[in-house]
């Protein structure tokens, strides 16, 4: 085999002496090696990450009992690939139901925590009361008073 040089790349040749009779530059084993260990790679990550999503969304089901929560983790523990292909099809509508309904969910209570905090802005005499009463209690010092009720009044 021989490089030859290109304009900024290097192409490479190979001799007719390089290149056993009825042979390709595909035939070296570290080129398929390297697919096939890249395709089982890719199976079992992809395998792993439907194994615990189904593993999060049984115990995130409220609607199971706790016996068919243990059913199902055990199958899931001891045949784990089985299991979960089992799995997504006895309940794999129902996952997606669930994982709708907790967005929903989020999404509501982070609406309402943003209503809630922004509704909280206390008009200055609010605050002002509100440091006096620090105050009085000995909570903050007055320096700490003046310097709060400066600020409500900005």
């Amino acid at each position: 085999m021989s490089a030859g040089h290109g304009v900024g790349c290097m192409a490479i040749t190979f001799d007719q002496e390089d290149l056993e009779e009825g042979t390709t530059v595909f035939d070296d084993p570290s080129f398929w090696d390297f697919l096939v260990w890249s395709f089982w790679f890719f199976i079992w990550i992809s395998a792993i990450m439907i194994w615990f999503r189904c593993l999060f969304d049984l115990f995130s089901d409220h609607t199971l009992s706790g016996w068919g929560k243990a059913g199902w983790a055990l199958l899931l523990v001891f045949l784990p690939w089985l299991g979960a292909f089992i799995y997504l099809i006895a309940r794999g509508k129902s996952m997606n139901q669930r994982q709708r309904d907790a967005m929903a969910q989020q999404q509501a209570a982070q609406e309402q925590y943003i209503q809630q905090v922004a509704a909280k802005t206390a008009s200055p005499a609010e605050q002002i009361a509100n440091a006096k009463q620090l105050l009085d209690s000995g909570a903050i010092s007055q320096a700490e008073y003046d310097a709060l009720k400066a600020k409500a009044l900005a």
